[in-house]
C-alpha cells in the first residue's frame, strides 16, 4: 500500500484491506474488516466500518457512513455484509447501513450515484447505474433495479421493489412495486406512462416502446384483473426481452404491484395515454 495518499489524521485501523493508489483524508475512519478496492477516495470525516467492501474508484464523501449496524431491532449481531460496486458516488451524510440476517448483504452495483442525505437500509438490493437524489430513503428489503432513479424526498417502503429503467418524481411515497420502464410520481402514487424520454436516450428502438406502451396498457387501462392482462399480453404483444422482463416482474411481485390497490390513482386517463402513444410515433 502506497502511504503517498493517505493523511496522516486519518484513522485506519489494523486488518483493514487498502488498494492501489487510494486516496483517505483527514479524519475519516476505516475500520479493520472493511476492504477499499483501486484509486478509491474516501473524504474527510467519512466513516467506514463492519464486513464493508468497496469497488475500484468509488469515493465516499465527507460524514457519510456506510457498514454500520443495521437499524432493526431483530439484528442479534449476525455476520453481515455490505458491497459497493466500481465507480459509486457515495455523496455527504449518507448512510448505508449493513444487513440483519446471517451472512445477508446490502448490494450497491456499479457506477451509482447516491446523493446527499440518502439512507439505504438492510438487506437493501440496488442495481447498476442507479441514481438516488437527495433525502431519497430505502427502508429494508427494498430492491432497486438497473438505471432506476428516484427522485428526492422520495420514501420507499420495506420490500417494495422499483423496476429497470422506472423513473419516480421527487416527493413521492412508494409503498407497493414500480414496473420498469414507467415514470409516475405523487403521494398516493400516480403512474404516468412509460418513461419515454428514458427509453429514447437509451436506444431502445421504436418497435420496442411500442411494444411496452401495449403492455402498459393493456395492464393499466383495460379494466382486466392483472393476471388475465398478463396473459393477454403474452398472446398479443410481439415478444422481446423488456416485454419479458415486464411480464415477469408484475407476476413476481409479492408486496402488490403500484396502481392495483383501492387508494391509488393508477394511471393517466385514456386520452392523455392517447396524447402520449401520438407523441410516441413522432418522436423516431
Amino acid at each position: 500500500m502506497s502511504q503517498s495518499n493517505i493523511h496522516p489524521a486519518s484513522i485506519i485501523e489494523p486488518g483493514a484491506k487498502i488498494g492501489k493508489n487510494v486516496t483517505i483524508e483527514a479524519y475519516a475512519v476505516i475500520k479493520g474488516t472493511v476492504s477499499l478496492g483501486d484509486n478509491v477516495v474516501v473524504k474527510s470525516h467519512a466513516y467506514i466500518d463492519g464486513n464493508t467492501t468497496i469497488g475500484d474508484g468509488t469515493i465516499i464523501w465527507p460524514s457519510a457512513s456506510v457498514g454500520t449496524k443495521a437499524q432493526d431491532l431483530k439484528y442479534r449481531g449476525e455476520k453481515t455484509f455490505v458491497e459497493i460496486g466500481k465507480r459509486c458516488e457515495i455523496r455527504e451524510f449518507v448512510t448505508i447501513n449493513s444487513s440483519c440476517q446471517e451472512n445477508s448483504v446490502v448490494r450497491i452495483g456499479d457506477d451509482c450515484l447516491i446523493m446527499a442525505y440518502c439512507h439505504v437500509a438492510h438487506n437493501c438490493e440496488i442495481g447498476n447505474r442507479v441514481i438516488m437524489a437527495n433525502n431519497s430513503m430505502l427502508a429494508g428489503h427494498v430492491v432497486v433495479e438497473d438505471d432506476a432513479i428516484i427522485g428526492g424526498m422520495t420514501p420507499v417502503h420495506q420490500f417494495s421493489r422499483i423496476g429497470t429503467f422506472a423513473m419516480v418524481g421527487g416527493f413521492s411515497r412508494i409503498t407497493h412495486d414500480i414496473p420498469p420502464f414507467t415514470i409516475g410520481a405523487g403521494s398516493p402514487y400516480k403512474l404516468g406512462g412509460l418513461n419515454l424520454v428514458g427509453l429514447k436516450r437509451h436506444g431502445f428502438s421504436l418497435d420496442v416502446r411500442r411494444a411496452l406502451t401495449k403492455a402498459f396498457k393493456l395492464t393499466y387501462r383495460s379494466g382486466m384483473r392483472l393476471s388475465d392482462a398478463l396473459d393477454q399480453i403474452e398472446n398479443e404483444v410481439e415478444m422481446n426481452d423488456q416485454i419479458k422482463r415486464w411480464l415477469d416482474f408484475c407476476r413476481s411481485t409479492r408486496r402488490g404491484l403500484i396502481g392495483f390497490q383501492g387508494n391509488s390513482s393508477p394511471a393517466l386517463r385514456d386520452e392523455e395515454f392517447d396524447e402520449l402513444e401520438d407523441l410516441l410515433e413522432e418522436r423516431v
